[in-house]
């Protein structure tokens, strides 16, 4: 994007939270927006803090609103709510939110950004850990997928098994190395951005629609992480 697009799009932010959420305190804007990677289908995503943010006892809100033709993703919180949702989301290994507070261009700040910063950064910087009973179970289905694929002689199918393999496989080859996973398209570049030839060793058979060579792959990346895991699994 250029200068002048993104002022205008940051402008275009500050307008639509003083109409919708004029007692944020902090905002920020993140995503592609934030980073200047915005493409046609791009929202704007909005981190807002603010303990007088909403009316009445709500402490968070993730809603969407469209405006002028431009998509808004909120994320509203107050500092409490914020607190609850962020260390939520730590325990599940992918913290999006703490991402955009850490990650985000800031337009409003009451002070106390740097503060919630420094907060979360340490957590961020630690990365996820990985417990013996989430490796455990995660190796179980992954086990469990394999085989289906293997077994499998529907395309149909083998495509939805091989599909769901990538995304299991790919978070349990993250948190195995203490890295945050991510949903989406932002699973693959989390992958990539960790390891890219282990994620082109994983997702090259599966775009080429070698179900086989991708079955293997997995087979080694599960192995790399402990093993398979199948008779005796308690869960």
């Amino acid at each position: 994007m250029t200068s002048h697009e993104t002022s205008a799009l940051l402008a275009a932010s500050e307008s639509f939270i003083a109409a919708r959420y004029p007692r944020a305190a902090i905002a920020i804007v993140a995503g592609s927006t934030g980073r200047g990677e915005r493409t046609a289908s791009s929202d704007i995503d909005l981190l807002l803090l603010g303990d007088d943010i909403f009316d009445g006892d709500a402490q968070s809100e993730a809603s969407t609103h469209v405006v002028d033709g431009e998509v808004f993703e909120i994320f509203a919180y107050t500092h409490r709510g914020f607190d609850e949702w962020a260390r939520r989301s730590v325990e599940q290994h992918r913290p999006v939110i703490v991402h955009m507070l850490l990650e985000g261009l800031t337009i409003r700040d009451d002070g106390q950004t740097e503060t919630l910063r420094a907060r979360w950064r340490p957590v961020i910087d630690a990365g996820p850990t990985l417990s013996d009973a989430d490796s455990r179970f995660r190796r179980y289905v992954i086990t469990d997928v394999l085989d289906d694929l293997r077994d499998a002689t529907d395309p149909l199918e083998r495509r939805v098994e091989a599909s769901l393999l990538f995304e299991r496989t790919a978070e349990l080859m993250l948190l195995d190395a203490g890295q945050w996973i991510a949903a989406g398209k932002w699973l693959p570049r989390r992958l990539r951005e960790f390891d890219p030839v282990r994620a082109e060793r994983l997702s090259a058979p599966l775009l080429a629609d070698d179900f086989d060579l991708f079955a293997t792959r997995v087979d080694q990346e599960l192995e790399r992480a402990g093993g398979r895991v199948q008779g005796g699994f308690v869960r």
